[in-house]
């Protein structure tokens, strides 16, 4: 039995064509794979930390190269604008007080104006060096000895506004428990017998929680993308098909 082997047209355009298509199915295979990538690792903050955390969810970042033209061999690129929070997230980092200090300070929730920390008015109430220079601050002991609670004595402003409701003044330093709660003024009254208010954790030391799963992402990352590849080339090579098909 002979066999003849006819190639039709010109083999080098044919090959050309091959490796055109290669190029845009490894492209769009790699664009999509490294956005569904940091889709997903803004999720796991999001998921873990809540709406809050937008502003660090949304500081992964992507980019496929080359960004112009297309090749066989491309490369996506994901990488975060805060990679000590995430490595400490994802490592559950240990966190030590710097400088020859003992202790960390960590502001509670009464410390922190509208519940967060760190963006202008929204900062702290009261910082460290505000406690220590109105020399009314005291330590009250943890239970279990590991730290301290530092405190400010805690007294009332002049009823203000229609509602005449009742101020808390930590110290003469700052107002606190301004919110617009339900049960305030019953809130108030009670942090007023107690006659302080927690304005800082103190601690040694204190280990994060691994809450996040960068590597993971990766690792699904690779094992989804030469199924992705596969899929982009049979899409361009039918689209091309039917085009060349085409009256």
């Amino acid at each position: 039995m002979r066999l003849a082997v006819t190639i039709v047209g010109d083999l080098r355009q044919v090959l050309a064509a091959e490796v055109r298509e290669g190029e845009r199915a490894a492209m769009q295979a790699l664009r999509a794979e490294t956005e569904q990538v940091k889709q997903e690792l803004r999720r796991q903050v999001t998921n873990t930390f809540g709406g809050n955390a937008r502003g660090i969810a949304n500081a992964w970042r992507s980019q496929v190269f080359p960004r112009t033209g297309q090749s066989l061999r491309p490369a996506g690129l994901i990488w975060t604008k805060v990679p000590n929070v995430i490595d400490a997230f994802e490592r559950g980092a240990l966190i030590r007080a710097k400088g020859g200090r003992k202790f960390l300070a960590i502001p509670t929730g009464f410390n922190a104006a509208r519940g967060r920390r760190g963006r202008g008015e929204k900062g702290m109430r009261v910082t460290p060096a505000q406690m220590v220079a109105s020399g009314q601050g005291f330590l009250r002991p943890f239970r279990s000895g590991r730290g301290f609670v530092w405190c400010l004595p805690l007294r009332a402003g002049e009823p203000t506004g229609r509602r005449r409701r009742t101020r808390l003044i930590a110290g003469g330093v700052a107002e606190i428990g301004t919110g617009h709660r339900k049960g305030r003024e019953a809130w108030a009254r009670g942090m007023l017998q107690r006659g302080m208010v927690p304005m800082f954790l103190l601690l040694p030391q204190v280990t994060l929680a691994r809450r996040l799963d960068v590597k993971g992402a990766a690792e699904r990352s690779l094992r989804r993308l030469p199924g992705r590849f596969v899929a982009a080339w049979g899409r361009t090579h039918a689209s091309d098909e039917s085009g060349r098909a085409a009256p």
